[in-house]
């Protein structure tokens, strides 16, 4: 999974020094993310991991801003009533892509429209190649989320995209910056690299 001392020229060009602190800090915010909804799921003590999924989805959110608030120049932003930080200029999106390991490649979005693909759109890389857009730039801003006009436009996006499962805990966490096509739910990874897990966090 790599060395959390050493930090790639991709991640330091965006965070500066704050990738080596950042490397350690996201990878222990996810995995108590998966032992709270963990812990939650076996108090429902439901049939259905439903308890587990969405005390995932909104213990990523609380785990990552709680851990990540004493870092220099953060900033938290309300997204769809869920806190997002803002770290050296870049929103820190986490995203579960898959419950089994599996490369983050095959990442794919459950919806092309909403709030998660207007920000991957607004927020993301320049598109590799360029799109067809016949001059409607305007018309397509005022498309986006309508909570994405409390981030400054130039502001950036890296996504925390990791594979877990109750059973098995997180298996593979990675960061980058992918841009998503009109219309499309594939993500096309521009910069993507792994976040070494501690053992800890590995274990269900």
């Amino acid at each position: 999974m790599g060395d959390l001392s050493a930090s790639s020229s991709w991640s330091r060009s965006v965070f500066g020094e704050l990738a080596v602190p950042l490397a350690k800090l996201i990878p222990e915010c996810i995995g108590r993310a998966h032992e709270r909804a963990r812990d939650g799921h076996r108090g429902v003590g439901t049939q259905t991991l439903e308890a587990y999924g969405h005390g995932l989805h909104a213990s990523q959110y609380e785990e990552l801003a709680a851990g990540l608030a004493d870092l220099p120049g953060v900033t938290a932003v309300r997204l769809q009533a869920r806190t997002v930080m803002v770290v050296a200029g870049q929103v820190l999106y986490p995203i579960r892509y898959a419950k089994r390991d599996v490369p983050v490649t095959v990442a794919r979005l459950r919806r092309a429209v909403g709030l998660r693909a207007d920000l991957i759109r607004r927020h993301g890389p320049e598109p590799m190649q360029g799109e067809l857009d016949l001059g409607l730039e305007g018309l397509q801003e005022q498309e986006f989320h309508k909570d994405l006009g409390q981030l400054d436009p130039d502001v950036g996006l890296v996504l925390l995209a990791y594979a877990c499962a109750m059973g098995s805990g997180v298996m593979r966490l990675e960061w980058g910056d992918a841009e998503l096509r009109r219309g499309d739910r594939h993500l096309l990874w521009h910069h993507h690299e792994p976040l070494a897990l501690p053992d800890a966090r590995r274990s269900a």
